[in-house]
């Protein structure tokens, strides 16, 4: 695989994204005049006139032709102008990038629960087969896959926040760039190892549970188990069968009649072209995180799009209803293009195809 290939590879995936996201825009655009409900109704007052009713209708531009809507629609989206939601009182694309980072803050904790647990334990589940462990695996797996995230979500704040006050029962206490910087401003080196050299352990432990990288992990913890258990079931399940599957390769037994070591056989050789598939699946998952975590945020109280989301489908707030659909659509295309650019990494026969 040389570098030109790869690069004509992703500027074909690049130029196909763009018409990806033209034709989500087009959707939720056409989707305003679609659906029942009338903006206007939700602006003007009960007992507004007819006459009132025209005025906003043609300060929101509702009474040009639906192509010259449109053609606006694009050409401010371009300037990044998603419109102006005259319910919330703001610019749309300030609200939903303004609630972004809570989602992405939340898939991106969600998925790396279910990596590092769903990876070595598919591997564990493969190479052990047909013992204690991989029954244990596979019934973690289909119990993953089969419970409902809103009961485990609930489940989860009745036994660890509310009966024992492990973690906080809702919200988003810190976000995580503000936890590190300020975790890195406050964090006194010299008082730990002072008072670990005292055998002060409880001193240590209080300071550090009192830290603000503390306080985003104790908070994100909960809902990002929520969120990521189905997708642990499921890389798990996925990374046993292909480890079953490579391990019974030819070049695998060829490995290990070189005398090669087991550990290498299994983790260098047979995982590596496992991960191809699991990657895929990965990125699809994390763009369906995105935009899927719309009952895990409810159940926390979560502040991300999708509460806010949910927030202007019932006031039928349409500049932000367009602008969450479009940055979670666009959310999908960049993550699609990133896993393809790792899977031609893995996989240089991507490329050639």
């Amino acid at each position: 695989m040389t570098t030109v290939s790869l690069g004509r590879f992703l500027l074909k995936r690049a130029v196909q994204g763009l018409f990806v996201v033209w034709g989500v825009v087009t959707v939720v655009f056409l989707l305003r005049f679609i659906t029942p409900g009338d903006p206007v109704t939700f602006i003007a007052p009960l007992d507004a006139s007819q006459e009132l009713r025209r005025q906003i209708a043609a300060e929101l531009g509702l009474n040009r032709p639906i192509y010259v809507q449109y053609l606006d629609y694009l050409w401010g989206l371009v300037w990044g102008d998603m419109g102006y939601s005259y319910i919330s009182n703001t610019e749309a694309g300030a609200r939903v990038f303004a609630r972004l980072p809570a989602t992405i803050e939340l898939a991106v904790a969600a998925t790396v629960v279910a990596v590092v647990l769903s990876i070595p334990l598919g591997v564990v589940s493969a190479t052990r087969r047909h013992q204690p462990v991989d029954y244990g695996a596979t019934l973690f797996s289909l119990v993953g896959i089969s419970t409902p995230n809103f009961w485990l979500g609930i489940m989860l704040v009745l036994v660890l926040a509310v009966q024992f006050g492990f973690f906080p029962t809702s919200q988003r206490g810190i976000g995580f760039l503000p936890a590190i910087g300020q975790t890195l401003a406050q964090f006194d080196v010299g008082f730990v190892v002072g008072r670990l050299l005292e055998l002060q352990l409880f001193d240590v432990w209080k300071y550090l549970t009192e830290l603000p990288v503390t306080t985003w992990l104790a908070h994100i913890t909960l809902p990002a188990i929520t969120l990521g258990t189905y997708f642990t079931a499921l890389i798990t399940r996925l990374t046993r069968s292909g480890m079953l599957e490579e391990l019974g390769e030819a070049y695998i037994r060829a490995s290990r009649a070189k005398g090669l070591p087991e550990s290498l056989v299994r983790y260098k050789h047979a995982l590596r072209n496992t991960l191809a598939p699991v990657v895929t699946v990965v990125g699809l998952q994390l763009g369906t995180l995105i935009g899927g975590a719309v009952i895990t945020e409810a159940v926390f109280a979560w502040p991300g799009l999708g509460t806010e989301l949910i927030r202007a489908i019932n006031l039928r707030d349409w500049p932000i209803i367009q602008g969450s659909l479009i940055v979670i659509g666009a959310g999908f295309v960049i993550v699609n293009t990133l896993v393809d650019a790792l899977q031609a990494y893995l996989d240089p026969r991507v490329v050639a195809d």
